[in-house]
């Protein structure tokens, strides 16, 4: 008996383009599992037969995946295992599985990922914006006033900000993202990643919507979306100043202790030299 016949849910990801990106390991799991739940059977069948995969198939997806999940657990239940995948990326980002993953957790059937591509991760880590911390909010909504509604709640959002949006809607995004964030916050636009015609351009919302709206071809392909966080306002009032003064100047003298303290919290050098010399004062 393999490691692949006893019940296990393995999450698998698959390329999101460039199929050399498979890894080995995700070709042997397809390969060795008993059955594979794929978004779309017959996407995900140019996949598995370029890597002559031969292992059953069964759609699982939004509409049927309450009761194909019950299906798949009675076969776990069974000492099978099942394999998920979507038709590219990571199974579950934007992608159905959720319902599944959850019942068979519930039940106490191990669940293993194999992990590999996912567009938003590509997306962020080539992007030029920071990537410490950053939050994924998946696609907005296709109408209008739900988009800007949802932006609204972004607004003061200081992570990174990541969305997945279907290239038809790319200009009507970026032109209501300018409306909420301004011309000026940095993007980034990551088009048909690991393709042929990879685009991965970063600059202000404003110039981003003027050169999708004069490059149409830019309006074709998977497109992940990228927005800085605000940043975060700098307190500058005369407690925060006396604060950091007060700390400063334990250590250095009052000049250099202004000038860091003027730095830090952008604020003229000789208003913290007055400020420096009234502590030392009292």
């Amino acid at each position: 008996m393999t490691e692949f016949e006893t019940a296990t849910l393995y999450i698998v990801a698959t390329p999101i383009g460039n199929l050399s990106d498979m890894s080995q390991r995700a070709i042997d799991t397809l390969k060795d599992v008993s059955i594979i739940a794929a978004e779309d059977t017959r996407h995900s069948g140019h996949l598995l037969k370029h890597f002559s995969i031969s292992t059953p198939s069964i759609s699982l997806h939004e509409h049927n995946e309450q009761q194909r999940s019950e299906v798949l657990l009675q076969r776990l239940k069974q000492g099978e295992s099942v394999a998920l995948i979507s038709d590219a990326g990571t199974p579950l980002i934007s992608d159905p599985g959720y319902r599944l993953v959850s019942l068979v957790r519930e039940h106490g059937i191990a669940v293993v990922p194999i992990p590999g591509s996912c567009a938003l991760i590509a997306a962020l880590s080539a992007s030029g914006l920071a990537s410490d911390r950053f939050t994924f909010e998946g696609f907005l909504p296709s109408k209008q006033g739900a988009r800007l509604q949802t932006l609204q709640l972004l607004l003061a959002e200081s992570r990174t900000m990541i969305f997945y949006d279907a290239p038809r809607r790319l200009q009507a995004t970026l032109h209501d993202m300018v409306d909420v964030f301004g011309e000026t916050r940095q993007a980034c636009i990551a088009r048909e990643l690991t393709k042929l015609h990879e685009t991965i351009t970063t600059k202000p919302l404003g110039e981003l919507l003027a050169w999708v709206s004069d490059d149409t071809n830019q309006l074709k392909g998977e497109c992940v979306l990228l927005v800085e966080g605000v940043k975060q306002q700098k307190d500058t009032s005369e407690t925060e100043i006396n604060r950091v003064l007060a700390l400063l100047l334990k250590e250095l003298p009052v000049k250099k202790a202004a000038a860091i303290t003027a730095s830090l919290l952008n604020v003229s050098k000789n208003t913290a030299y007055d400020m420096a010399l009234k502590l030392q004062q009292k």
